[in-house]
């Protein structure tokens, strides 16, 4: 990033002269002064930006130029105080005090320019500075209860039908029991026509499945010689961006985290990086904390309730982002430097998009066997399979973390569901029935595989659990996801959502049935009935055979990684895996629908270095 050329006799901003008289060098000041203009944001802001003053000593010689006071502790945040408007507003009213003062400020830059502006009639106020830190923690304080509440039940009460908080509707269980009835008397009565029809109904779903895994890999990539790439934007032009970090139990993994957002290529004061902790997690706040952080960092603590899940923890984000973008990123992503640049440059020349999904790229594939499979399953997911879905316009789930998107829409769709622990595929399908385009970001994030086989099933376990949430969701009303979705849209969601759970479920009695089935066809007529459901199983193993391997080889190819495909002979036993705990995920969704399987991070010793994606 080009820097401006310094003026070391130009002008000092009134906003930030001050500063010369409480230790800061007048050619700092110019310097900042410079940065500033170049960013186009306030000085003050550059100032902290540049860090040649801490936030907390910027406010008080604020506060003492202006003759103001500086919020002393112990005060309470007053009764007409409301979240988030308060933070989002940078004034919080006082309970009284004995110090009688009503109000507290925490100016930002362009404030501060006002407050100069007009600093000889703020003695008719009774106001004090204070730093936004302080700020948010006596809100944060105030509206423990109120902030619980809102973040697990906001989109529960605002828009029911998208939650998944009352689960399966009563017709649900209605059309569920009826199923199973039908199917149980079909076994008990005429056991082979059941098995047929059943058998019949999975190869359909499979070849659904198929069908569309194969056609988003023949669908050249949105950005080609035919679409090219929008121009960047300069750094006076580039938006604030949100950065959204959930961490639970994570020290193992804060200097890695740090390096990669500090190593972020974008202007300091446009950064809005906001870490939330959860009130049990003492040891990652202190880890974080002992760094010395930054101004455009800063912490949330999520008030204990439930569900604890990451969503809930995102809405609490969500409520006080200052940026018009807002990202999310897991604590082991190491996102491209400039991926921030690119989804600016994107939102600004696609004014219709409402998300942009970057591409998720496995990199500790040298672990062993397990992360190696992951690391060509996502290959093919992020680098050939949703490449073709944005391409063609199509619905998509998105991946659980790089989700760029534009703040005032996701708080107008309602954020994310607190009680889906799949928050990212289900906001993907709400964004398209809502009628908001998803595309494909052409920028890689860097992601660890789990390492031990138990920690996989866990993740995979809750994956599946939380996709069996998004079909319960979206299917309670479907002639209006129908017309939402459209046909084309509708039949592509529901293939990919409740095809790959109903694929993953009846994979262990398809596979071993029709085997047995064509053993016992070899050389034989056969019943009409029969040879229809045989036809379909053939056309299953043929095509599945190539919608596993096409997408693998064309995203692994697009990734430059074609020595992964050592792992294609391990792929059946990767599947059982799924399967495995595709069925595993079925038990939790009734025994603990809402419980959060974390996944440990920090383990590998073996990432690799960056490489290209697209």
């Amino acid at each position: 990033m080009s820097g401006p050329r310094t003026d070391e006799q130009g002008s000092i901003p009134a906003d930030i002269v001050f500063l010369a008289r409480h230790g800061v060098a007048p050619r700092l000041l110019r310097y900042a002064a410079s940065w500033a203009r170049h960013w186009r944001v306030p000085a003050a802001d550059a100032v902290l930006a540049l860090e040649l003053i801490s936030e907390d000593d910027l406010y008080r010689a604020l506060a003492s130029e202006l003759d103001l006071p500086f919020m002393p502790d112990g005060l309470h945040a007053g009764a007409e105080a409301q979240f988030p408007e308060a933070l989002r507003a940078s004034t919080v009213p006082l309970a009284p005090n004995r110090h009688g003062l009503r109000y507290a400020i925490a100016p930002d830059g362009e404030t501060i320019r006002l407050l100069f502006q007009h600093r000889y009639r703020l003695k008719a106020f009774d106001f004090a500075l204070t730093t936004p830190r302080r700020l948010a923690a006596l809100v944060e304080g105030r509206f423990q209860d109120d902030i619980a509440h809102e973040i697990a039940y906001g989109l529960a009460h605002r828009m029911p039908h998208f939650s998944y908080f009352s689960g399966l509707h009563q017709y649900q269980h209605i059309g569920l029991l009826v199923a199973c009835g039908l199917l149980l008397t079909g076994f008990v009565f005429h056991p082979f026509r059941a098995l047929e029809g059943m058998m019949l109904g999975a190869a359909f779903v499979f070849l659904a499945m198929e069908i569309t895994r194969i056609a988003c890999c023949l669908e050249l990539p949105q950005w080609t010689a035919r679409t090219p790439m929008p121009p960047s934007l300069t750094d006076a032009q580039l938006p604030v961006y949100s950065v959204i970090v959930p961490l639970y139990h994570e020290t193992r993994i804060v200097p890695q985290l740090l390096h990669a957002l500090l190593s972020l290529d974008y202007p300091p004061p446009k950064l809005d990086i906001i870490f939330v902790l959860e009130k049990d997690d003492a040891c990652t706040r202190r880890a974080i904390e002992a760094c010395d952080l930054p101004a455009h960092f800063r912490i949330l603590v999520a008030p204990r309730g439930l569900p604890r899940t990451k969503p809930r923890a995102l809405n609490m984000a969500l409520a006080v982002a200052r940026g018009s973008r807002v990202v999310v990123y897991d604590a082991e992503d190491i996102p491209d430097p400039r991926q921030l640049r690119l989804a600016a440059a994107l939102f600004s020349a696609f004014p219709h998009v409402a998300c942009l999904q970057a591409r998720l790229v496995i990199d500790n594939e040298r672990d062993g066997l397990l992360p190696s499979l992951f690391a060509a399953e996502y290959a093919a997911l992020f680098d050939a399979v949703n490449p073709g879905l944005t391409a063609t316009g199509m619905p998509m789930p998105l991946g659980g973390t790089s989700n760029h998107l534009r703040t005032a829409v996701l708080r107008r769709v309602g954020g994310w569901d607190a009680w889906n622990v799949t928050e990212d595929a289900d906001l993907g399908i709400r964004l398209a029935r809502l009628g908001w385009c998803v595309m494909d970001l052409p920028s890689a994030t860097r992601e660890e595989a789990p390492i031990g086989l138990r920690a996989w099933v866990r993740q995979r376990a809750r994956w599946m659990k939380g996709w069996m949430q998004v079909c319960i969701t979206h299917a309670r009303h479907p002639r209006t996801a129908w017309r939402e979705l459209r046909p084309a849209g509708f039949l592509i969601a529901s293939t990919l959502i409740f095809g790959t759970v109903i694929g993953a479920l009846a994979m262990p009695v398809f596979v071993p049935v029709s085997i047995w089935m064509l053993h016992e066809a070899l050389g034989e007529s056969q019943p009409w009935p029969r040879a229809i459901v045989l036809g379909f199983s053939c056309a299953v193993w043929v095509g599945g055979l190539l919608a596993l391997l096409l997408p693998i080889v064309v995203g692994l190819w697009r990734q430059r990684r074609l020595r992964l495909l050592w792992v294609v002979p391990f792929l059946p036993l990767y599947l059982l895996l799924l399967s495995f705990a595709a069925w595993r995920g079925l038990a939790e969704l009734v025994t603990e629908p809402h419980r959060w399987h974390k996944t440990g991070h920090g383990f590998s010793r073996r990432r690799t270095a960056p490489f290209t994606s697209g």
